[in-house]
């Protein structure tokens, strides 16, 4: 009997040692914590809470404003210098004011943009809130 219960739990072992994947069986290898940074877009994200900036869906419905919107888009999508940054710039037309955010290559670029909305038809003026984006390797 004593030899009967050896052989059932050696069994027992063997079967677990097979049914257990080897993954399972192996320690994993030490891995260095990860730490932890902040988006590097907080500040601005934090800047657009604000009830006093202009968003997308400050966007008027008014069918003038849309057509501007859209005159708007297509004169910053023609130009092929620009970065896709650039071309993908939220913009709000509201009675002839075209505002502008979002992130642009560099301060000529900034530039461009805007004056590429101003000689838009239609465009009384525009408020030309574009960031212009801070190398990786040259952050604070």
């Amino acid at each position: 009997m004593k030899n009967l219960h050896r052989s059932l739990s050696a069994l027992a072992l063997v079967s677990a040692a097979i049914a257990t994947p080897l993954w399972a069986q192996t320690p994993a290898p030490a891995q260095a914590p990860v730490k932890s940074q902040d988006a590097d877009n907080t500040r601005i994200n934090a800047r657009d809470k604000s009830a006093q900036t202009v968003k997308p869906t400050d966007q008027s419905n008014a069918k003038a404003d849309i057509q501007l919107a859209a005159a708007v888009r297509r004169a910053i999508e023609h130009d092929k210098t620009l970065s896709t940054s650039a071309h993908n710039v939220k913009l709000v037309a509201n009675g002839g004011v075209v505002t502008l955010r979002g992130p642009v290559a560099n301060e000529a670029e900034k530039q461009k943009v805007a004056q590429l909305v101003a000689a838009v038809s239609g465009v009384a003026s525009v408020d030309n809130n574009l960031d212009v984006q801070v190398a990786k390797n040259n952050k604070e």
